[in-house]
């Protein structure tokens, strides 16, 4: 997290001196990216955009609703931990976005990226119980104040148009702001990777019985408008929803994680026992992952209608006028290979 590299140089070599052909050194480089399929380097993005060499740091803004569920902060230190991302900023949205930009602040003077701007959107009622509150007021590295969200992100297309990667993983109040605002400017997104919607698997179908069915997912269902919007943005456009989201993280997994001592997975630990619930579903992490591994949650390309309770349903059209896919969708996961890349890229 304290430190920015990238895997140049790994898939091509300089050979100009050696006697070594043309067709072995193309041979060398495939078998390399063979070995680090796994990296972001050589897998490419189901964007059609691939992360290459030249494409590091991958610019990011995360918007994000920090401070009532715990899975944002284990987003965000995925974030933190991973030097493919420049991160521009971290947004926050929904009920007391000042206060969750203060935790912010403060998460990221303790691990040591305070350089990172710090926007909040505009408040609005509270829904649920801000659970990392005392985290939050306790400490001593909050700013006065914060730029606008909306605003933020906008200003940042402007300065890298089709350069930049939106992690949205709570509500979608500063998307639909942003787009009403300017969009045009909005369509200037490089992609949007979302933590949201549910297409077959609601909560708690974790596929051990029979499945409950859709449900409307919490950041869809509480700003329904600004989903339409994103969903007919125009912008390539990744869904992680509850499908391949709800990865449970056992006692087994936090215990080694909380046992590492750094800087980042003590702030982690506290924010932790501050929830004050045992087992975390690690839903917004994966938006993360993907991004640096798509191969952790493969996509499949659907047309995805947000209807006016919030669910977000398959509309492939008819057969003789099918819609065009408007998102590329991730209905299933592996959990064992998601913490296995998560841990092993938190921990140390």
């Amino acid at each position: 997290m304290k430190f920015r590299s990238s895997h140049s140089g790994l898939c091509s070599f300089d050979l100009h001196r050696s006697r070594i052909s043309t067709l072995t050194t193309a041979l060398i480089s495939l078998v390399i990216c063979a070995i680090l399929v796994a990296s972001p380097v050589c897998s490419a993005q189901s964007s059609s955009t691939p992360l290459t060499e030249k494409s590091f740091p991958e610019k990011v803004i995360i918007d994000t609703d920090i401070g009532d569920d715990i899975d944002d902060a284990f987003a965000i230190a995925l974030a933190l931990r991973s030097p493919e991302l420049h991160i521009l900023g971290i947004s926050t949205t929904f009920g007391d976005t000042e206060t969750r930009a203060k935790l912010l602040d403060r998460l990221l003077a303790e691990v040591g990226r305070p350089e990172i701007p710090v926007a909040a959107g505009v408040p609005s009622a509270p829904k649920g119980t801000f659970t990392q509150r005392r985290y939050a007021e306790a400490g001593h590295f909050a700013k006065s104040s914060h730029p606008d969200a909306a605003a933020f992100l906008l200003e940042q297309i402007h300065r890298y148009p089709g350069q930049i990667t939106l992690i949205a993983i709570g509500p979608l109040m500063n998307i639909g702001a942003a787009i009403d605002k300017d969009p045009a400017t909005f369509r200037n997104l490089k992609r949007i990777i979302i933590m949201g919607g549910c297409i077959k698997r609601g909560y708690g179908d974790l596929g051990f019985g029979p499945l409950k069915g859709p449900q409307p997912e919490w950041n869809i269902l509480n700003d329904i408008p600004s989903a339409q919007k994103l969903f007919a943005a125009g912008v390539p456009l990744f869904v992680m929803p509850l499908d391949s989201t709800q990865l449970k993280m056992d006692e087994v997994k936090r215990a080694f994680l909380f046992s590492q001592g750094t800087a980042l997975t003590d702030a982690l630990t506290l924010l932790y026992h501050q929830w004050g619930q045992e087992t975390p579903t690690l839903f917004d992490p994966m938006t993360i992952a993907f991004l640096l591994n798509p191969s952790l949650c493969p996509v499949q390309p659907m047309h995805i209608r947000v209807d006016e309770k919030g669910f977000t349903r398959p509309d492939p059209g008819p057969p003789n006028a099918p819609n065009p896919p408007n998102a590329q969708v991730c209905l299933d996961s592996n959990p064992d290979a998601f913490f296995r890349f998560y841990l092993n890229r938190v921990a140390p």
